[in-house]
């Protein structure tokens, strides 16, 4: 296994943390990024400029378009986004960012691309070290251990399901609770997530859309006025609480 491969032990520089690891960028009736802006922009604050990392989209918009998206968001905050396609060298861009913001799209994608440009411990170790840090969808997920609670199909294979390793369970974006009035027989987000705990013991916690974690001081704590639905192996899946902190869950 590369070296690469290796995240780092999520307790290893805990408290220089600074992260917001959100379900989505984009709520329904609003823009990208709307409803987190006031929060990005308190987050980012000693920013001038922050990376964007886009390699989640595999097709439909290019690399340009979807820095361009994110610029237009990040400008009514007054900072400016610089893609990380357009460096020569990605780790430096990623030890020298002052913050950095990774989009959603496919993880598998997502992870396939930070593995092959050799990036992937370098972005554990430079926000693990306190550089300024915000995940929507993908990026989101790959703030956890792995990567087996995407919700996205296998387009292309990693490597390795091992992430950033950021916090000590995993993500699962875009939590959807089962409708009871669907007809549909199909197995439910529940359903998967329990079936991964058939093989795993990695909590993992369901973020719904509109909320998210933030990362900071030593502290994990659910934000953005939602519950969300955490996952334990032989246990019953609970609801936390907005504000709920999640610090001890291992």
């Amino acid at each position: 296994m590369p070296s690469d491969c290796i995240p780092l032990d999520p307790k290893i520089y805990f408290e220089m943390k600074n992260i917001i690891i959100a379900s989505t960028s984009t709520l329904h009736a609003g823009g990208y990024l709307e409803y987190l802006l006031p929060e990005l922009s308190n987050h980012f604050k000693d920013c001038k400029t922050v990376l964007f990392i886009p390699y989640a989209r595999p097709s439909g918009i290019s690399h340009e378009q979807y820095t361009a998206n994110a610029a237009l968001a990040f400008a009514k905050i007054n900072i400016a986004i610089k893609g990380i396609h357009e460096f020569e060298d990605a780790a430096m861009a990623i030890k020298n960012a002052q913050g950095i913001f990774t989009g959603g799209g496919n993880t598998f994608l997502l992870v396939q691309q930070l593995y092959q440009y050799n990036i992937m411990h370098v972005l554990a170790d430079t926000v693990s070290s306190g550089t300024p840090y915000l995940g929507t969808s993908a990026g989101s997920v790959i703030c956890g251990l792995s990567m087996q609670n995407t919700n996205d199909m296998p387009i292309i294979y990693p490597p390795n399901f091992q992430t950033l390793g950021l916090i000590p369970f995993n993500i699962n974006a875009h939590y959807l609770d089962p409708d009871t009035q669907s007809q549909h027989m199909g197995e439910t987000r529940e359903t998967r997530l329990k079936e991964f705990h058939v093989f795993n013991t990695i909590p993992v916690l369901g973020l719904r859309e509109g909320s998210w974690l933030e990362v900071k001081a030593g502290k994990i704590i659910l934000r953005g006025g939602l519950k969300a639905r955490l996952f334990e192996a032989n246990q019953t899946p609970t609801e936390l609480e907005n504000n709920s902190d999640l610090s001890s869950l291992k």
